[in-house]
């Protein structure tokens, strides 16, 4: 897919990350945007759309179903098709390195009388969907697969409605269903063992979709239009951790976070480093599109380890990686446990953060679902791999600011899957 190259990261020590940020907007709230836009009736206009790959391989695939969109004055504008308006594609959808496309396509291609095929990367190609094969399949669908991996054959139709419990707290395994529940006969009931992302619940209830949420119980009933939305994005949670951490763990650093997402199944991480004693405070908070959203001002800290609860590795998944870095510059341990999906993002992610931190040198054990971290560690520059994971890269570019001399990262242009100015913008932040 990509030519290997590398990229030399020096250490910042004399000199913080100072100044205003806005970061690209929020890569979930995007694919959601542009996916749901295309099921209502109308034009959806969707403002500061992520600009990663991720989110043009759902473009593309919206356009080989039949969906006009393009960008038209500063806007992304989705021309909707209703609930049933896609068009058999003439060829695979490709889904790129994207899971979330993967899984929330498969349920909205599950309602339709034809036979579609969804394939990615060979990263994507190595995550497993049986998460999502076996409820679609029992509300009606029939999808092959190769041993539960991509890709996926779905022969979809008319579906009914079921009531489902995952195994593990997803966003994406419960938007898939839900989102195929859109098209079925009946109620469909998605239990969520834990927290996850509700951002599909708050783009469907703010499209007049009248979804039910009573805690952990969400409830689609069938077929209802969806109203188009004028949709601005916020800045993406995900993307400002990075430079959250960035600013907490560079000495002289002061930095102010525009305009971000702050709904509360995405800010874990920023829970987990105020209990480590993280300086940030939240200004002009504000409710737009369903979503919370506000400014984040975010200086120098002296960190402390913890242990982290079930529920606090649910909702920073993504994050933990990052978590280690600030971790190996924190007074204490720090733990996580409970944390194996990590082994099946698009890397072993656990393996990836020990082998990365140890060869900065890091004093980090790795377990069979989480790691071990005992600060604080002096770090040195040395030789680090992407692992061709846009999170491994980033985080690992947060170690490299705080490590002595020069760090060689192989293949950072994985970033462009979610951050494609990621390396420019840090450099931008530490030259003010």
């Amino acid at each position: 897919m990509r030519a290997k190259s590398t990229k030399a990261i020096y250490n910042s020590r004399g000199k913080g990350l100072t100044g205003e940020l806005t970061v690209p907007g929020d890569k979930s709230i995007s694919h959601r945007g542009l996916l749901l836009g295309s099921l209502a009736e109308g034009r959806t206009k969707i403002e500061n759309l992520a600009p990663g790959e991720d989110v043009r391989s759902t473009v593309t695939c919206l356009q080989a179903l039949g969906v006009p969109l393009g960008e038209r004055e500063n806007q992304f504008v989705v021309e909707g098709q209703g609930l049933k308006g896609f068009s058999e594609p003439e060829g695979s959808l490709d889904a790129g390195n994207s899971g979330t496309l993967t899984r929330l396509m498969a349920g909205v291609l599950a309602t339709y009388p034809f036979i579609s095929e969804i394939d990615g990367d060979d990263s994507l190609r190595s995550r497993p969907m049986e998460r999502i094969i076996e409820p679609l399949e029992a509300m009606g669908a029939r999808i092959d697969s190769r041993e539960g991996r991509l890709p996926l054959l779905v022969n979809g139709g008319d579906l009914k409605g079921i009531k489902y419990r995952p195994e593990v707290a997803s966003a994406q395994v419960k938007s898939s269903i839900l989102l195929a529940g859109l098209g079925a006969l009946g109620e469909t009931v998605v239990l969520e063992p834990g927290p996850s992302r509700d951002h599909t619940e708050r783009m469907l209830k703010a499209m007049g979709y009248p979804i039910q949420v009573d805690k952990n119980r969400i409830t689609v009933s069938g077929p209802h239009k969806l109203d188009p939305l004028e949709l601005e994005v916020p800045g993406d949670f995900s993307s400002a951790c990075y430079f959250i951490a960035a600013a907490c763990l560079v000495d002289g650093s002061e930095l102010t976070i525009k305009d971000v997402g702050l709904n509360e199944t995405r800010t874990g991480f920023l829970e987990l480093l105020n209990s480590m004693g993280a300086s940030i405070q939240t200004t002009n908070y504000e409710e737009r599109n369903g979503e919370p959203r506000g400014d984040l001002v975010v200086s120098q800290s002296n960190l402390t380890g913890i242990s982290l609860t079930e529920d606090q590795v649910v909702k920073s998944i993504d994050e933990l990686p990052l978590l280690a870095v600030a971790a190996t510059q924190a007074e204490g341990v720090t733990e996580v446990r409970g944390a194996e999906e990590l082994r099946v993002k698009e890397t072993d992610r656990i393996k990836a953060t020990v082998s990365n931190l140890r060869n900065l040198g890091a004093d980090i054990e790795e377990l069979p679902d989480g790691f071990i971290v005992r600060g604080r560690s002096k770090l040195s520059g040395s030789r680090v791999e992407s692992f061709k994971d846009h999170r491994i890269a980033m985080s690992t570019a947060v170690a490299a600011l705080v490590a002595e001399g020069e760090t060689e990262l192989v293949e950072p242009e994985w970033v462009e899957i979610s951050y494609p100015s990621f390396f420019e913008t840090m450099e931008e932040l530490l030259d003010d």
